[in-house]
């Protein structure tokens, strides 16, 4: 029922920035805690942001002060701004949502959209 599509991904060279797109449907997206995971190769998912439903935001500290999760519920979408990118960024990205409150709990996963960091 949740569905979750990325764009945005692509190459870019080592400094550069990146806004990675996540467009939402099925669900009533103001009520969902948004978030981006990223995996390279050979490596585990790994959370990067979270946004919950009321706009709170939190990082990994891998990408503290270099990314930006932002949301915009008018248009069911969710945002990551990526600057300063570094190779170590290079990775799958991945949107989630999660549904908040006290009814059955929704989750879903998007497709991925891979983002390489490379001169």
């Amino acid at each position: 029922q949740v569905q979750l599509v990325e764009s945005g991904g692509g190459l870019v060279q080592p400094g550069g920035s990146l806004r990675l797109s996540c467009a939402a449907s099925g669900i009533i997206f103001s009520n969902y805690l948004m978030g981006w995971y990223r995996q390279a190769p050979g490596k585990q998912r790994e959370w990067v942001a979270d946004i919950t439903s009321g706009g709170s935001t939190i990082y990994a500290d891998s990408v503290k002060g270099r990314f930006t999760i932002f949301r915009e519920n008018s248009k069911n979408t969710v945002h990551l701004q990526m600057n300063s990118l570094k190779p170590e960024d290079t990775a799958i990205y991945y949107c989630h949502a999660a549904s908040t409150g006290s009814g059955r709990r929704n989750t879903g996963w998007g497709q991925g959209t891979q983002v390489t960091v490379s001169s």
